[in-house]
């Protein structure tokens, strides 16, 4: 008998970023607090919705790409989810995404804090994904992915907004998040320094670069590729290292320095 399915059903794929946005925030709806996917959800949700109104405010340098490449990227995303969807916990060993499988294989685990889950999730989508994403695009509008480019300048314009968007929700992760689940967990410091979100988009634009080159070279782009996924999976599971639980108790009192907590996640 094959395991029940985990979460929402699987959905086609997304055409623009207000797309984007409105699959997110079904996934938030549905995903229960239980299931370590929604935290990642969350924090890419705002991280979204940020990038949309930074777009609808501010002429981009090459019109047209970041919205693109925020499609792309999130297209990855949905169909790395509905791949693990109906194959429940234990993935198949044929499951084609290693980036995401650490995530999807413990998604469920009562030992893991919703931070870790998030970063986990950060960590396959802008280390794996996003590089893939830039290439993708690229050959789309016929463009080679450079630093100095127009599209570079739109894709680095965005950190500061992903970046103070990211400290927001760790923030809540570590402090609402956990009154929900009504659990407390010990230190996730490591995470936390295994973690950098804007170095992470800067090796992800060198990837891209590197893929760039790598494009007619068969066997070589391919075995790149598959390393870059094994490599980014096994960094995710670093991530997700349990640091077990406490139930019945939140893990950090309810008068909890929100500014003191943000200034130490700089």
């Amino acid at each position: 008998m094959s395991p029940d399915p985990i979460g929402p059903r699987p959905q086609g794929s997304s055409s623009t970023i207000a797309e984007v946005i409105e699959r997110l925030t079904d996934l938030e709806t549905q995903l229960p607090p239980d299931d370590g996917v929604r935290w990642f959800n969350r924090l890419y949700l705002a991280v979204t919705r940020g990038v949309a109104r930074w777009l609808e405010d501010n002429a981009q340098a090459s019109e047209g790409f970041l919205e693109r490449l925020d499609v792309v990227f999130a297209n990855n995303y949905f169909e790395a989810l509905d791949a693990a969807t109906p194959a429940g916990p234990d993935l198949p060993r044929e499951y084609a995404f290693h980036a995401w499988k650490p995530l999807f294989e413990r998604r469920h685990r009562r030992d893991v804090a919703p931070l870790q889950f998030a970063l986990a999730g950060m960590n396959a989508h802008i280390n794996h994904d996003l590089a893939l994403g830039v290439q993708q695009v690229c050959a789309e509008i016929g463009r080679r992915p450079e630093r100095g480019s127009p599209e570079y300048e739109d894709y680095i314009a965005v950190n500061g907004l992903i970046e103070a968007t990211e400290r927001e929700i760790k923030v809540w992760l570590l402090s609402d998040a956990l009154m929900e689940l009504d659990r407390r967990f010990g230190p996730v410091d490591d995470a936390i320094v295994l973690w950098n979100v804007i170095q992470a988009r800067e090796a992800a634009w060198t990837h891209a670069e590197v893929l760039w080159r790598l494009r007619d070279e068969g066997l070589v782009e391919r075995s790149y590729r598959e390393a870059l996924d094994r490599t980014t999976g096994f960094i995710g599971r670093a991530l997700m290292l349990p640091v077990g639980s406490v139930e019945g108790a939140p893990a950090i009192p309810l008068t909890v320095d929100r500014a003191a907590l943000a200034a130490i996640l700089e």
